[in-house]
């Protein structure tokens, strides 16, 4: 399955000020997940950026805050957004069947997140190289998990390629600075 554009929306999970020191490669997944955003936000994709337990774990990262201009951004207390109430329903609403879920942990909450979407009939793309956990293995294991699960396993490069189709456009000119 390609992503398309027209049928996909981006779901950053949990890159907060609290865990993100502890994030193994933390800067570079939120690199990536900025980096999707900018896309989304530029070829119109709707986005979605959640923060669990706040008070604990404090908002999304500045970076991630500041790219989320059009992003909605939801609280929540269970791991899987697809557990938190309305969660569901927000991204149904967006009539898109597919979801690109970057975040952290990988093996926590992008993990339930993904297998309560795939459970719920959308098709999930984990971004490998913007999802993380504390450890490498943790974040290994939870992308084999996606991927066996049914969900697959992409790159940040592989997501804004996917969404732009073809080059020589003016969204392509526009985002080749994502892509440099």
């Amino acid at each position: 399955m390609l992503i398309s554009r027209n049928d996909s929306l981006l779901l950053v999970v949990d890159i907060q000020e609290k865990l993100a020191p502890a994030i193994f490669e933390a800067d570079e997944i939120t690199r990536n997940s900025v980096r999707l955003l900018d896309g989304a936000r530029r070829l119109g994709i709707p986005a979605f950026v959640s923060e669990h337990y706040v008070q604990g774990l404090g908002p999304s990262v500045a970076a991630i805050r500041d790219a989320a201009v059009d992003a909605r951004i939801f609280a929540k207390t269970h791991f899987s957004c697809a557990a938190e109430p309305g969660v569901l329903d927000l991204l149904r609403a967006c009539g898109r069947r597919q979801v690109i879920l970057t975040g952290a942990e990988t093996h926590v909450c992008v993990l339930q997140t993904a297998l309560g979407l795939i459970a719920a009939g959308f098709a999930v793309c984990l971004v490998a190289d913007a999802a993380s956990s504390r450890t490498p293995a943790n974040r290994q294991l939870a992308c084999e998990r996606v991927r066996a699960a049914g969900g697959q396993v992409v790159s940040t490069e592989m997501v804004l390629f996917e969404w732009l189709e073809r080059g020589g456009t003016d969204e392509f000119r526009a985002l080749l600075p994502l892509i440099k």
